[in-house]
């Protein structure tokens, strides 16, 4: 089944821009209508009107800056914080004197605080830092001295666009680290899923031609003695590929980027297919099978994972204990789950023999049972008492929907 690289978009920073923008627009009408309240009150009238009229189109026209942090360009936010300035500086000249003595606001009022907190969006605490200090500056300017309101109001922009900023730092750093959780899952799943593959067919093989050829004898020997030596080192390849490799990562206008392999699902899974039909086929003279007189649905990738699954363990059965070794698959349908028993009569399996043969790279249990049970929601217990055999129990829950497929 044809693979496609699937990328998905993370990003808690673009809802700061869209809400930036949103304040920008209302808190020009604010200035504006506050301007209009007080009309009779300004000196100068005509200079506060040239100025919102330049303000009311600056704003509207550089939506689109503000939009993402592609387009927010350094020469964009210097000339916005400019705009910003000129306007505070401008109050004294289009306001009377005893306005703004007794604390009137200034011409852009509010409208400041979205220049400042631009600077903040795109360029964290530091950016922040710099243009409040310089609207404090230009506010101080415009007072004349430092009273209590402005000072108050100096300190609550200056702290309030700081810790935006370092907000934004913290939460970009989160996002890409996220970003990078995802890749490793992603890369996780994808050489479990190959390791799986490998050992289910590749390894088996090599291994049946070693003692193939050393049953042999003469140059089947030799032949099996190479099948060994890349038997061993196809076990370190794939114990060692656990370990994901580093995947792209991006952190753009719209967030970071994560890419993983995705393989189209081509079946409904509301099309449930008959568990017992993929069993049976493992049913041997060797190896019995107790299934329900009723069919077993389950989603299709589920119920293949489940079968393959069983086939591993009866691989196990068969490598472990012998070809004459006898084995038993119990099939049972529970309300919310499938549970699938396979059982031997061989030896049992030693305390410790399960991590030392994971150590050495033989990842049948590990991989081919177990990852696949995980990857569906299921679970694998494995039950082994010296002397009495191996039990598997395969448990998949009703609502599986082959989570194998998606890496």
């Amino acid at each position: 089944m044809a693979r496609r690289e699937r990328v998905m978009r993370m990003s808690v920073e673009q809802p700061l821009w869209r809400a930036l923008s949103g304040y920008r627009v209302l808190t020009v009408l604010y200035a504006i209508g506050l301007f209009a309240t007080t009309y009779d009150e300004f000196v100068r009238p005509w200079v506060a009107v040239a100025y919102f009229a330049f303000l009311f189109v600056w704003t509207l026209a550089t939506l689109p800056r503000v939009a993402g942090a592609v387009h927010c360009t350094k020469r964009f936010l210097a000339a916005d914080l400019t705009v910003a300035l000129v306007g505070i500086l401008l109050t004294r000249v289009a306001d009377a004197s005893s306005r703004i003595e007794s604390g009137g606001p200034t011409l852009p009022s509010i409208w400041t605080a979205g220049a400042v907190l631009a600077f903040a969006i795109k360029g964290g605490w530091r950016w922040a830092a710099f243009a409040s200090t310089l609207v404090a500056a230009a506010n101080l300017v415009e007072r004349g001295a430092p009273t209590r309101d402005t000072v108050h109001n100096v300190i609550l922009v200056w702290v309030a666009s700081i810790a935006i900023g370092y907000v934004v730092e913290v939460a970009r750093a989160s996002e890409r680290t996220l970003a990078r959780a995802l890749e490793i899952e992603a890369a996780t799943r994808e050489r479990e899923r190959l390791a799986r593959d490998i050992h289910d067919g590749v390894l088996q093989v090599l291994a049946m031609v070693q003692r193939r050829g050393s049953a042999l004898g003469g140059e089947a020997a030799e032949l099996g003695r190479l099948a060994g030596e890349q038997e061993v080192a196809l076990r370190s390849l794939v114990s060692g590929g656990l370990v994901p490799v580093s995947r792209v990562s991006e952190d753009a206008a719209l967030g970071a980027l994560v890419r993983a392999v995705d393989e189209p699902d081509d079946e409904d899974p509301a099309e449930a297919v008959d568990l017992r039909a993929l069993v049976a086929p493992y049913a041997t003279a060797r190896v019995t099978l107790s299934e329900p007189g009723a069919p077993v649905p389950l989603a299709p990738a589920a119920a293949r994972e489940l079968a393959a699954a069983v086939g591993a363990a009866l691989d196990n059965v068969r490598r472990h204990v012998g070809a004459d070794a006898r084995a038993w698959i119990l099939v049972e349908d529970e309300p919310d789950a499938v549970i699938v028993t396979v059982r031997d009569d061989g030896p049992g399996i030693p305390e410790g023999r399960l991590a030392q043969a994971e150590g050495e790279g033989r990842l049948g249990v590990a991989l081919s049972i177990r990852g696949r049970l995980r990857e569906l929601g299921g679970t694998a217990e494995l039950i082994s008492v010296p002397g009495q055999g191996t039990e598997v129990e395969l448990k998949v829950p009703k609502d599986a929907r082959g989570k194998a497929k998606a890496r």
